[in-house]
């Protein structure tokens, strides 16, 4: 199903690493705003760089695909190296395809975690990879955030999904 997350966790700093390496995940493409980081706090996460680098002693791959400028994603990932797709066009799957490609994986390895159906899950779902469905970081939107938010009460409402969605402290399917 084009918006249905295969998975949902409450937050992406709970991903366990021994468990994707289980999966064979081998990167996690993230949305940055609400995701990663609150989309308000232009500077940078401590917790950020501390699940960048548990992810990377195991092997995987930490990418940020964002519909943000580069200016923008760039002061923030940057200073901890984290690579970036910037106007990726979600929910478009051009930057997820794009980073596929480039790094050479198979479909099967990567997982799209984010906090939104509507550009996230439906991107990550059209590229064939895992999704991962989070909760926000905070309850607040930017303006064109605050449209998506509308209309995807109704998409959680024809899934059959309740909202708030059941967030698990592990992943588990959704």
């Amino acid at each position: 199903m084009l918006f249905r997350p295969r998975y949902t966790i409450d937050t992406i700093y709970h991903l366990d690493p021994v468990q994707l390496n289980k999966m064979g995940i081998t990167a996690v493409f993230s949305d940055l705003d609400n995701t990663l980081l609150a989309w308000n706090k232009a500077d940078t996460a401590v917790e950020m760089d501390q699940l960048n680098q548990k992810l990377a002693k195991a092997g995987i791959k930490l990418v940020v695909i964002s519909n943000n400028n580069a200016e923008r994603i760039g002061k923030v990932l940057d200073p901890y190296h984290i690579q970036f797709i910037a106007k990726a066009r979600k929910p478009l799957p051009i930057g997820i395809n794009k980073e596929l490609k480039e790094l050479g994986l198979n479909k099967s390895q990567v997982l799209m975690v984010g906090d939104q159906l509507i550009t996230d899950i439906q991107a990550g779902n059209l590229a064939g990879v895992g999704t991962v469905l989070v909760k926000p970081l905070v309850e607040t939107d930017k303006w064109n955030t605050r449209i998506n938010r509308f209309f995807e009460k109704f998409i959680f409402f024809f899934l059959g999904l309740k909202k708030p969605v059941t967030f698990k402290e592990i992943l588990k399917n959704g």
